[in-house]
């Protein structure tokens, strides 16, 4: 069971982490966003999915 929540973790980081560098943002808030969310793990990925996706363009104009 656990193996298959960090699996599900791993996927859905570099799903978090395509979708970054999609965004028409600066390369440094690019780099500084992936970190953040390959660091902190679920938390990281709960906050981006569900808050940060959506302001990551007013933030790194």
């Amino acid at each position: 069971m656990g193996t298959i929540i960090y699996i599900a973790g791993i996927v859905l980081s570099v799903l978090a982490v395509l979708d970054i560098l999609k965004k028409p943002i600066s390369t440094s808030g690019k780099i500084i966003t992936s970190i953040l969310v390959l660091l902190t793990s679920w938390i990281g990925l709960a906050v981006y999915y569900f808050y940060a996706k959506d302001h990551l363009t007013e933030w790194f104009k």
